[in-house]
Order: C-alpha cells, then structure tokens, then sequence
C-alpha cells in the first residue's frame, strides 16, 4: 500500500491564526488521499515530535505534503526548525540523502545529487493573504511575475536536493480578507485529483 505523509505547519498566534483552516485543508488532503488507497501518516509539528521518527516517516511515505500558513512570506518558524533537525538527521543516518551529489574523484557530479528519495513525491498546500492575482503578473510591484512555486523554491529545493520529485503547489488565496473556503476545498480535491 503506497503512503503518504501529511505534514501541518501552523503555527498558533492569537488573534490571527487559530489553524482551523489549514487543520481542514489537512482533512481534506487526509480524505482524498484514503479515497486513493493510501495509507496516511500524520505530523502535526506544534503537537510535538520526534525527530527519528519522522525520518522514518519520510523514508516510508511515497508522497509528502506540507500543509502550512505562509507568516511573512514563509513558513512558521517551527517548520524551518523540523526541517533543520529531521533532515539533519536523514543526513547523518544516511537515509533521506548521502550527501550533496559531488567527490573530489567525480568533480563533474552536481551539486544536489546525494539524495535518496528519488521515486517520491513532494507538494506544498498553502493557506496566505496574497490575492491570487500578485502571482504570474510582471506589473505586481511584490513578486514582480513570479509564481508562488517560484517565490516558494526554498522549501521544495529541501526535497529535490534529497531527490524527490516536486509537484505543482496548491494555494488558499486572500484568506483573511476574502476567504472562500467551499471554494478552496473543491479547487485543493481538483488539484490533488490533478497532480497525484
């Protein structure tokens, strides 16, 4: 049976993030992909984890996927501190990756050819403020025509670094000033149905 790990990146801030809205997208991605025949792991890292465990969970899942907020155009904190640590770890247990591809004996190998998670699958789902239309127009004065997978490639340049595959991220737009919840659900199962 083929997996799937689903991790959920809020973060709480009172007042402006509960997490309700990514703790329902995460539902709806828990959902379609059971509806797939996969076995679901779940991380939920404000709850607390540990970090060989989820090594493990990446080394077993086929596909990852981030559910997060986006605070200040990235993730919360607590996330750039599980990947530090987790894949830290997948390092120095040489499991996730080997290393980072070249030798002194093969200078011509590329820089990002260690990993060892080729045949898996990664995807960002993402809850933001950003209207949908500052993305993919030169004339937006902030991302200037960027797409948000360009504006995201930090995060996925973690897993193609370890030799995943990355697939097209899905986005929540305007969520606090025009949400459209129903909307974003029945958009984020046309994605999924889409990209896996």
């Amino acid at each position: 049976m083929k997996k799937v790990l689903i991790i959920n990146a809020h973060q709480f801030y009172q007042g402006i993030s509960a997490g309700k809205l990514n703790m329902t997208m995460a539902g709806i991605i828990k959902e379609e992909m059971e509806k797939r025949d996969y076995q679901v792991i779940q991380t939920n890292i404000e709850d607390g984890y540990d970090v060989d465990a989820e090594v493990q969970k990446h080394v077993r899942a086929d596909i990852i996927i981030l559910q997060s907020p986006v605070y200040w155009f990235g993730m919360p904190w607590i996330y750039k501190k599980y990947v530090d640590e987790v894949f830290t770890a997948g390092l120095v247990q040489q499991s996730m990756l080997i290393d980072d591809g070249r030798s002194r004996q093969d200078p011509g190998k590329q820089y990002g050819t260690g990993g060892k998670m080729q045949g898996k699958k990664y995807m960002l789902s993402l809850t933001w403020n950003a209207p949908e239309e500052a993305f993919g127009d030169a004339g937006q004065v902030l991302f200037q025509g960027k797409s948000v997978d360009d504006v995201f490639v930090n995060n996925t340049a973690n897993y193609k670094f370890c030799g995943a595959e990355i697939l097209p991220s899905f986005s929540s737009h305007d969520v606090m000033k025009q949400a459209d919840v129903e909307g974003d659900i029945a958009r984020l199962r046309e994605h999924l149905e889409t990209v896996i």
